[in-house]
């Protein structure tokens, strides 16, 4: 991966957290963290990967950001100095949930070790 790839990555991360946080009214009882980003190379398309707390809420969230597609890259398009823009796609984070399983499986085999 390039270095400029890698950048555009990180301030789109950087951009589109504070966007959701300021301008995106989200459930009193719902947190949403973008938790990384991955731009073509092309620089067409950045696929944001979001983990929402509680998970239930996940497909909901999804659903409700997918629809506010437009406003979210308007508001992007604003804030980046850049040319091309890529265009968003919001997916669900599901490395975050594997890791924590696996974290899970750990301290059980830990626990039946002592």
């Amino acid at each position: 991966m390039s270095k400029r790839i890698q950048r555009v990555n990180q301030l789109i991360k950087k951009e589109l957290s504070q966007l959701l946080l300021r301008e995106v009214e989200f459930p009193t009882d719902t947190l949403v963290t973008v938790t990384r980003v991955e731009t073509s190379p092309d620089l067409k398309e950045s696929r944001i990967f979001i983990s929402v707390m509680p998970e239930a809420k996940t497909a909901k969230i999804i659903d409700f950001l997918n629809r506010k597609i437009y406003f979210l890259q308007q508001k992007i398009n604003k804030r980046l100095k850049m040319k091309p823009l890529p265009k968003l796609k919001i997916l669900e984070e599901r490395k975050t949930k594997e890791a924590g399983r696996v974290e899970e499986i750990l301290e059980k085999i830990k626990e039946e070790k002592s």
